[in-house]
Order: C-alpha cells, then sequence, then structure tokens
C-alpha cells in the first residue's frame, strides 16, 4: 500500500484455502489473507475466515474486526474474547487460541 492512498478492504476480493486438517475442529473453516504492505516495520493486511472453528497459534498482532462475529478463546486462562465489527484486539506472540467464527470474519491486521 503506497503512502497517500486508499484501499477499500471491505470490498477486496480474497481467496480462500481450507484450513489445514490437524488446525480444522468443526466445520471446515477456510481462511483467506492478503498483505498490503509495511508500516512501522510491522507488516499490513486483511484475514478472513468463513464459519468454523479452528486452532492457531498466534502472532503479536494487532487488528481491526471490519465485519464478522467470532470468539477466540485462550489456553493459558485468559478470558475469551467475543469479537464484532468494530473491535480492536491486541494478541500476545504464542498464545495458543481456538476461533469459533459465527459469522464471517474480516479484519486488519498489523503484526
Amino acid at each position: 500500500m503506497q503512502p497517500n492512498a486508499v484501499t477499500h478492504v471491505a470490498a477486496l476480493t480474497l481467496n480462500h484455502e481450507p484450513v489445514p486438517a490437524e488446525q480444522s475442529v468443526h466445520d471446515d473453516p477456510t481462511t483467506a489473507a492478503t498483505a498490503l504492505g509495511e508500516f512501522g516495520g510491522l507488516e499490513v493486511g486483511v484475514w478472513e475466515m468463513s464459519p468454523g472453528v479452528m486452532t492457531d497459534v498466534e502472532a503479536e498482532e494487532l487488528f481491526v474486526v471490519l465485519s464478522g462475529a467470532a470468539t477466540v478463546e485462550f489456553d493459558d486462562g485468559s478470558p475469551a474474547l467475543a469479537l464484532r465489527a468494530g473491535d480492536v484486539v491486541r494478541l500476545a506472540g504464542g498464545s495458543h487460541t481456538v476461533w469459533t467464527v459465527t459469522e464471517t470474519l474480516r479484519k486488519v491486521y498489523l503484526a
């Protein structure tokens, strides 16, 4: 993404792929992502997940939910997060999570 430019990420076409079998827990979710560029040494991108349940190990990340709904649970006892459009979330690198997406979730991330 170039400086002094705009990208309408809500309408950006993303190519989904199945979640790897070892991460897929329920309903065969798919994910898609595209990097938009870098800002202050961080990657900026868009990520999306279809309804379903998957596990993940997180990168250090800050993101804004654009659309959809999900719950993120942590195996370290941290409280679960209920995500909706407009939420800003910070994830700690190395966190083991379970994502339960009930409405296709799209986010813009910095990682």
